[in-house]
Formats: structure tokens, C-alpha cells, sequence
């Protein structure tokens, strides 16, 4: 599972068929640390209904395809959760 904040939204009119009816997101991976970008923004799907600039947990892989409802769907990454807060002890970081 990872950090990461919406971007974007995504529309498909012509797309796989078991796409049909799954919202797509653009969503750039966080450093969960700091913030920072963590990657290059990739799409994913969105099954929980977030919003740009939320900031969202998600998975990938069969992960990502089971939590879209079925392992035969073309995904790559889900949007899992949204985050309301995190909290860091510093003393971890060491």
C-alpha cells in the first residue's frame, strides 16, 4: 500500500469493457515521510469515490485488481482509502 495524492481525473469514452462504470484517477505516489513525490504520477482506479487533490491509499497489482471486484479487470493501481490525518513519531527516524 502507498501514499498519494490526486492529480487528476481521467476520462475513457472507448475502454476495455471491464472498465465500464470504474472512475479513473491520475494520482502522484508520496514519500509518506515527508510529502515529496515519490515516483511518476500513474493512473489508477477509483472505487471509494476521492476527489483531486485528496491525498488516498493505493494498492497495486492483484491487490489492485481485487479490490476493483474482480481479478479479470485491467488494472494496475486502486484507490483504497483516503487519508483524514497521519502522525509521525520523529524519534522513528533515526
Amino acid at each position: 500500500m502507498k501514499v498519494a495524492k490526486v492529480i487528476g481525473t481521467i476520462w475513457a469514452t472507448r475502454k476495455e469493457e471491464k472498465l465500464a462504470g470504474l472512475k479513473l484517477l491520475l494520482v502522484q505516489p508520496l514519500n509518506p515521510l515527508d510529502g515529496t513525490p515519490d515516483t511518476t504520477p500513474i493512473v489508477a482506479a477509483d472505487i471509494i469515490g476521492a476527489g483531486v487533490g485528496e491525498t488516498v491509499l493505493i494498492v497495486s497489482g492483484s491487490s489492485a485488481r481485487s479490490a476493483a471486484g474482480d481479478m479479470s479487470t485491467p488494472v494496475d493501481a486502486s484507490v483504497v482509502g483516503i487519508v483524514d490525518d497521519q502522525e509521525l513519531d520523529p524519534g522513528a527516524l533515526q
